[in-house]
């Protein structure tokens, strides 16, 4: 029987793609580029590979936040100060919120059957800003942010920490439920949790996989009764 679900928040319950599109197309026409398509695409390769370096301990937090602008804007030939973009960006990402269809009604219902903790990368002054827009906090025993919690996921550090501040936790008893396989998949599984991938557009991955899939959190609720 589960009782503890951990969720990702971005592009799990906030549709996190709107939100970057919208805040890096205000940062970039702050700093004098135009927000062409190709131009945000490229941002979303970089921050992506910057990430995924971050998960595999590659870099620290602070390289990535700025690392990631600093690669796009030498990559344009105009240098400008990285620090600045990034606090720009960061100032206009955690404006607002967007919701994936149907997930906050799924968190609600959830909420009276488990114990939901959010599991997430992002920044903290972001993330809590963006979790106080949406009106997230009722929904959830704890919030688990890596910055806050010193460890980033997938480590099995950040699960550690998480664990301690939950009462009478069972690792059997919990799930960890997200759409990036690198930080979310790996991390739960690194923890000795069940896994529960949250793939819409229906792509494949390399072994170890998932434990189980699902196209978006409305149909969590269903699995999990299951379990």
């Amino acid at each position: 029987m589960i009782k503890f679900v951990f969720l990702d928040l971005d592009d799990t319950i906030l549709d996190f793609h709107k939100a970057e599109r919208i805040a890096l197309s205000k940062t970039l026409r702050a700093f004098g580029a135009e927000p062409e398509e190709h131009l945000l695409h490229r941002y979303h390769l970089i921050n992506k590979a910057h990430w995924e370096m971050l998960e595999r301990g590659e870099l620290t937090r602070q390289q990535v936040l700025v690392g990631r602008f600093d690669v796009l804007f030498r990559e344009l030939g105009r240098p400008q100060d990285p620090a600045a973009i990034a606090r720009c960006y960061e100032e206009n990402l955690g404006i607002g919120h967007y919701f994936l269809p149907g997930a906050l009604e799924a968190v609600k219902s959830l909420k009276e059957k488990y114990h939901l903790y959010l599991a997430s990368n992002g920044t903290a002054s972001v993330q809590r800003s963006r979790l106080t827009s949406a009106g997230l906090y009722p929904y959830f025993d704890d919030i688990f942010i890596s910055q806050e919690m010193g460890a980033d996921k997938p480590s099995r550090a950040y699960f550690d920490r998480c664990f301690e501040r939950i009462p009478d936790f069972r690792p059997d008893q919990a799930v960890m439920v997200g759409d990036s396989l690198t930080s979310d998949m790996a991390g739960g599984r690194n923890a000795g949790l069940r896994t529960i991938w949250v793939n819409p557009d229906h792509l494949g991955c390399p072994d170890p996989g998932p434990d189980y899939e699902i196209e978006s959190i409305t149909q969590l609720e269903a699995l999990l009764e299951t379990l």
